[in-house]
């Protein structure tokens, strides 16, 4: 695991992206993988300004999302479907449908998931995988106590998580309770990891992952295991980390 700490969150972008196009270089058909939420946008944000400037082109990239939650088609304004679509694929200019979400509408999520899981690993596996992480130490839907040897899965959304989501939403209410997430070993197969941190509410977790025991209890903490993971974070997200 490497850790970089820098002073800014623009300059967690800019590391972070030289971290992905880096990783993506030299492969026929790179594969992507893209996380959703707050902590990556200006990641993405980075990407397609380098692209607007002639210094970038991804438009042979595919990919894979982390997670999206069931219920919610890719029509609906607060699905992950959409996020890729308008955050990731238009503004990196990618085709669409070019990072495969999981199917948040379909009938049989369970089966979804697992036919989902065995397409990434015949895709040949991504070879970046971005990630942010949640206060309780989550990546994608794997909540602490999720086992570091899942795969691909329907989970159930924790309160927290829920009420942490539900700035998307009209109403916590709303907020779907169940979601098809990637699992830990599945995001563990990527060839590199990059995961992005701002902001002191995130300090403890990243404290947690970075120099505690690797635990269920922080899912991110498997990130140590990792051979090629690497942690981006402002001055705030790495204010409780005693080594770094």
């Amino acid at each position: 695991m490497t850790v970089i700490v820098v002073d800014s969150a623009d300059q967690v972008a800019a590391q972070a992206a030289d971290l992905v196009v880096e990783g993506l270089a030299g492969w026929s058909n790179p594969l992507l993988g893209v996380a959703t939420g707050s902590s990556p946008l200006g990641l993405y944000a980075e990407l397609a300004q380098r692209r607007s400037r002639g210094r970038l082109d991804l438009s042979g990239v595919r990919g894979f999302a982390l997670d999206e939650y069931v219920g919610l088609g890719p029509s609906d304004s607060r699905s992950y479907a959409a996020f890729v679509r308008d955050r990731i694929e238009s503004p990196l200019g990618l085709e669409r449908g070019a990072i495969r979400v999981p199917a948040g509408d379909t009938a049989d999520p369970a089966g979804y998931a697992a036919d989902y899981d065995r397409e990434i690993r015949a895709s040949g596996g991504v070879h970046v995988q971005v990630l942010g992480i949640g206060t309780n130490g989550h990546i994608g839907f794997n909540e602490p106590y999720s086992s570091l040897g899942s795969r691909t899965r329907v989970v159930e959304l924790t309160a927290a998580t829920r009420l942490a989501n539900a700035r998307f939403f009209e109403h916590v209410d709303e907020v779907p309770r169940a979601a098809i997430t990637q699992g830990i070993a599945t995001i563990s197969e990527a060839r590199r990891l990059v995961l992005v941190a701002v902001g002191e509410e995130k300090a403890e977790a990243v404290a947690a992952a970075v120099e505690g025991p690797v635990t269920t209890r922080v899912p991110a903490s498997a990130l140590q295991l990792h051979a090629d993971a690497v942690l981006v974070l402002d001055r705030a997200a790495a204010s409780q980390l005693r080594e770094h």
